[in-house]
């Protein structure tokens, strides 16, 4: 007579990578329910009273989708007195920085904005904090670095040692202008720095409107030159220095706020439940195994 195997026996690892996850699951449960208990569960835009919210600009703007839709939905909000938006932010492409913008200046126009930098609100990121009602930045803050750059690759001695020969068809000699496969010619240079110079045009006109300067008083500071926090503030690019908490302060101050009055943060994408239990014990996993995704690169 044979005895019938259990399933753990016939399928160990299987078994014991359910026993994990049903681990990993009751964990999970624990952690989100004593979270929930402290007063972390909701929508913080659904609790009731009145609230500061908070905008983050971090990182390269390649995408101005969520904050605009957050500074929106902000914008609406009565029981949102005020709003401070934490920079840090090096650049980024010109329509998304235009777009976060006039989304903020919208918002200014509604309700109290302060920005507040941190490391570094350059370029794209001053670009988007210049539409506060006060900007505080910290003495080492990078900041400023208003211009516009297009940098281009020229491979065409790089092809002829490979015996690469290119081809092509245009309907106009700027066409290509720009192409790695050829030296740049006159006319493609005039062309691309009339573009350039174009949205460095706009960079200019916004910031100074939403600083109230005159654009040739910026303009010998707007050469694409980085300053620091003490020397922004010098130029009139900043009103004051401090740090996240000062800002905070003075948005208080702008709305009447109470000190105690409740500060919310744009809710978190929903997420796969394995990736938000991992996310509870501290442990992250690619959704997508991309060589992008990994940060796969060529150093």
């Amino acid at each position: 007579m044979t005895t019938k195997s259990s399933f753990s026996q016939r399928h160990p690892l299987l078994f014991g990578l359910m026993l994990i996850m049903a681990a990993m699951s009751l964990l999970a449960g624990g952690v989100a329910a004593f979270r929930y208990a402290q007063g972390g569960g909701g929508d913080a835009l659904d609790e009731s009273g009145d609230k500061l919210a908070v905008v983050r600009i971090e990182g390269i703007i390649d995408d101005s989708e969520d904050a605009t839709g957050w500074i929106n939905t902000l914008r609406g909000d009565d029981s949102v007195l005020g709003v401070l938006v934490r920079v840090n932010c090096p650049g980024g492409a010109v329509a998304p920085s235009q777009e976060i913008f006039s989304a903020l200046r919208r918002l200014a126009e509604a309700k109290p904005v302060v920005a507040s930098m941190a490391s570094v609100a350059a370029s794209g990121g001053y670009y988007v904090s210049a539409p506060a009602d006060l900007i505080v930045a910290n003495p080492s803050t990078l900041t400023g670095s208003i211009g516009v750059i297009m940098e281009l690759a020229n491979l065409e001695g790089l092809f002829d040692k490979l015996g690469i020969k290119r081809q092509a068809l245009t309907s106009g000699k700027l066409k290509d202008a720009g192409s790695p496969f050829r030296a740049m010619t006159s006319d493609d240079r005039a062309y691309l720095n009339a573009l350039l110079t174009d949205i460095h045009e706009q960079f200019l006109a916004d910031v100074a409107s939403a600083r109230g300067m005159e654009i040739e008083a910026l303009r010998p500071i707007a050469d694409g030159r980085a300053l620091t926090g003490n020397q922004a503030l010098e130029a009139g690019l900043v009103d004051r220095l401090g740090g996240y908490d000062d800002a905070l302060e003075e948005l208080r101050a702008m709305c009447n706020a109470p000190a105690d009055i409740p500060v919310v943060e744009q809710p978190e994408e929903p997420r796969p439940l394995l990736q938000r239990i991992l996310g509870e014990l501290h442990l992250t996993i690619h959704s997508d195994l991309t060589p992008e995704a990994l940060d796969l690169r060529l150093r």
